[in-house]
């Protein structure tokens, strides 16, 4: 399978929201504050209203990642997005990742599956993309590095 390099996409959270105890484990939401993306085909910002991560963390210790934002690129298209993932990885790795401290990339998993709608004619590829994402969970927020499937 090829890809290329679709975008690099930048997250800036808020504090999260939780939810509590749910039929299938422990939900919190964290609105999005911001962020960025830049890619070699498009580059703009991340609009915070109506822009969260849902997550889901499991019993089994893998969290689920529902995620969904706006994106506004810099000559002005609107783009909504939405990810599906999953982020898990050894109990002190994961910890250190909860505690805000910078981690390996490399030492967890996390992975999410982004689709992307635009109405605006010079982004309408993105209507046609199956895309594959790695997570770098930040202190600030996730960074996805995300790969359209050739």
């Amino acid at each position: 399978m090829n890809t290329r390099l679709l975008m690099t996409l930048r997250v800036t959270v808020a504090t999260p929201q939780s939810v509590g105890a749910v039929p299938h484990g422990t939900r919190r939401t964290v609105p999005l504050m911001g962020g960025d993306f830049e890619g070699p085909r498009l580059r703009g910002t991340v609009l915070p209203d109506g822009s969260g991560d849902w997550l889901l963390l499991r019993a089994d210790g893998v969290l689920e990642l529902d995620f969904r934002a706006t994106l506004r690129t810099d000559d002005g298209a609107l783009i909504s997005m939405r990810s599906f993932g999953l982020r898990h990885g050894p109990p002190d790795v994961i910890a250190a990742i909860a505690r805000g401290e910078a981690v390996d990339p490399v030492t967890y998993y996390f992975r999410t599956t982004p689709r992307f709608e635009t109405a605006h004619p010079s982004y309408a590829f993105l209507n046609h993309l199956v895309t594959v994402a790695s997570g770098d969970r930040r202190a600030e927020g996730p960074i996805y590095t995300i790969h359209e499937v050739l």
